[in-house]
């Protein structure tokens, strides 16, 4: 797979080729090698159009694959396809997930239980004051905080989850060699020895206005809920919700004065749906998330064996009886008993009555966008 690697780091090279268009050539081809060696012909056949064709077949005889992958390597740069089963798996269940991801530090399975929190970049003392009791509070509590590493809202939830001991996870809309903004390179080097720096961007990719809308849906796609402590009505902030409610994930927001302009935004998507947060337990008590510190220690201590993941695949979001599940999986049913209560320890599964569960993997929205 690492050999394989080289070529999706051709084709994020490409323009006009994204997830879906290399999901169907990986299909065609029947792998990234086979597709990016593939003649015109072929290309066109599995649905390239001619210009982004002839794109990639000017890439391929300009571009040295093994000094591209020499190149991420020498920077301790990880790269994850959405074919990695290190690739975030929230991240995985949205449409159209980015098909690779640039990580420096690590990413680890725990920060799976995540919030994003965003907000303006002109940050009021109230704004400051909410957003580092609520990432402070919730990392914490064993909430991984996910943000942007922008000016204002971003950087302050990004330093109280590291004053309290948490984890945190910066998304990017440059290359995670290119730090923006620059008066934040060295909080991006706290980030990575207690968390991640992630873009779906190549290495050297500059912080261009176009980038972060859709690194704002990465964002929230990593994340269980998104909270917006304070925005404008233009603010990028409320882009993240937009992409939160449209990926069926919480959107919190705080309220705020009438009268300040930071709070337009978020008041307004309190009017359209979205959930007041009024307090940091508002957040634990939705998402289920009360015992999140120990739910992540016992999934760091009791990793999840085949019988586990036979049994989530069987599970959704509808109640299922344990009889059911027995008949899902094929698999006795006092192993199937067992492994309930151990992945409900983990936070895996709820159960609610009458020996039925569902999988707590799927957050529904509050919000409609």
């Amino acid at each position: 797979m690492m050999d394989d690697k080289r070529f999706w780091l051709g084709f994020n090279l490409v323009r006009g080729i994204g997830a879906v268009r290399l999901r169907s050539l990986i299909e065609h081809f029947g792998s990234a090698e086979s597709a990016w060696n593939g003649m015109p012909d072929e290309l066109r056949a599995a649905g390239l159009g001619a210009k982004t064709t002839a794109r990639l077949v000017s890439l391929r005889s300009d571009i040295d694959l093994d000094l591209l992958w020499q190149r991420v390597q020498s920077q301790g740069v990880k790269v994850l396809t959405s074919e990695d089963e290190a690739y975030p798996a929230r991240l995985k269940e949205i449409e159209q997930p980015p098909p690779m991801l640039f990580v420096r530090g690590e990413w680890l399975p725990e920060d799976e239980i995540a919030v994003a929190i965003v907000g303006t970049r002109r940050v009021t003392a109230y704004g400051r004051q909410i957003t580092e009791q609520l990432a402070a509070y919730l990392a914490s509590n064993g909430v991984t905080i996910i943000s942007g590493l922008a000016r204002g809202v971003d950087e302050v939830a990004h330093s109280a989850a590291l004053s309290a001991g948490g984890r945190t996870g910066a998304v990017l809309g440059s290359g995670v060699d290119r730090v923006y903004p620059p008066e934040n390179r060295a909080l991006a080097d706290k980030i990575m020895r207690s968390g991640a720096l992630l873009s779906d961007y190549p290495l050297g990719t500059a912080p261009e206005s176009s980038n972060f809308p859709p690194r704002n849906r990465i964002i929230s796609g990593l994340a269980m809920a998104t909270i917006v402590v304070e925005a404008g009505e233009t603010s990028g902030a409320l882009i993240t919700a937009e992409f939160a409610a449209e990926q069926g994930r919480d959107v919190f927001a705080v309220p705020g004065s009438i009268l300040a302009p930071q709070s337009r935004g978020t008041n307004k998507l309190i009017q359209n749906g979205a959930l007041p947060l009024l307090s940091p337990e508002d957040v634990l008590q939705a998402l289920q998330l009360g015992h999140a510190s120990d739910q992540r220690a016992a999934r760091r201590a009791l990793p999840v064996d085949e019988i586990e993941s036979q049994v989530i695949s069987a599970l959704g979001s509808e109640p299922l009886h344990v009889d059911e599940i027995r008949s899902h999986t094929g698999l006795p049913v006092e192993k199937v008993s067992a492994a309930l209560v151990m992945m409900e320890l983990k936070g895996m599964v709820r159960q609610v009555g009458g020996m039925q569960y569902v999988a707590v993997r799927e957050v529904q929205s509050g919000y409609s966008a």
